[in-house]
């Protein structure tokens, strides 16, 4: 039976080792919040007492953490030695499904690679709806024998799994996939905003473009305007995907676009718009909150 440990239990993570406890694989979960380690344990996942404990016999780790500087300070410790890494059984496969910068998936990779360790960085798309109904989207950045080895584990929490190429190939996918989302919910809100101005009924004008040339992800499934559909919209934008994650994903293509010369001028505009909307509190709220910039 496959021992795995997950490190990072919070609105993905939770939902994530859920599915692998319900698909029957042996789980030790650890998070720094002890509730959620109790809810997990209450569903069949053994609760470990600190990223050691659950890593101890691991044949996996996976790791859903907030920013790189958390998963370089887990994995290689805050100085660069006495990371979690040498604590992983010489045969274990690292799973890192943060969203997270180029820069530290490949000092982790390397990292891997001196200790004879297989990783990939496996970031997601779907949100917690898909995190918790097990359809989540995998990008894979690694080798091919990493991902054969993952791909069954990873189908148990996803339905697409991708590799996208090498080491940080998941990551600039992941970062290409958020930039475009949020030029389409940013889209999308202002032309159901001005729909309303104007007089439109908002459900109206979802379904007619729905059946145009308007049509695109935000527009049919997480609608942003309230009383569309049961979206975070309608639930006073409660996450979902907060403005804040959005904002760190669009930090991440700006510096990548940096990095490569890229000219992404609708890339930079929406990440403006979302740093103003944390600027003003809001980074809590779901990203679809966007329209209530243009509602004001």
């Amino acid at each position: 039976m496959t021992t795995i440990a997950f490190i990072g239990l919070g609105n993905m993570g939770g939902p994530m080792a859920a599915n692998l406890v319900g698909a029957g694989y042996t789980v030790n979960v650890y998070d720094l919040v002890p509730d959620v380690v109790a809810t997990l344990a209450q569903r069949g996942a053994r609760a470990a007492s600190s990223p050691q404990d659950a890593v101890r016999g691991a044949d996996v780790a996976i790791t859903m953490l907030p920013a790189g500087k958390h998963v370089s300070g887990l994995y290689l410790g805050e100085d660069g030695t006495g990371g979690l890494l040498q604590a992983l059984d010489d045969h274990c496969l690292v799973l890192d499904c943060s969203t997270i910068d180029g820069e530290t998936v490949q000092r982790l990779a390397s990292a891997c690679t001196e200790r004879g360790l297989d990783m990939l960085d496996a970031p997601v798309s779907g949100g917690v709806a898909a995190a918790q109904k097990g359809t989540l989207t995998f990008m894979c950045g690694g080798t091919e024998e990493a991902y054969r080895r993952a791909e069954s584990i990873l189908c148990a929490m996803g339905k697409n799994i991708f590799l996208a190429g090498g080491h940080g190939a998941g990551q600039v996918t992941k970062m290409c996939n958020n930039m475009l989302l949020a030029i389409q919910m940013i889209g999308t809100s202002e032309a159901l905003q001005m729909g309303a101005n104007s007089g439109l009924d908002p459900k109206v004008l979802s379904e007619i473009m729905l059946k145009s040339s308007g049509r695109n992800w935000a527009l049919e499934l997480y609608n942003p305007f309230p009383g569309v559909m049961d979206s975070p919209a309608s639930r006073n934008y409660t996450p979902g995907f907060m403005v804040d994650l959005m904002s760190k994903d669009l930090g991440l293509a700006t510096a990548n676009a940096r990095a490569t010369g890229s000219k992404i001028p609708l890339g930079e505009q929406a990440e403006a718009l979302y740093r103003k909307k944390q600027q003003q509190g809001d980074g809590r709220k779901d990203f679809s909150s966007i329209l209530e910039l243009l509602s004001d």
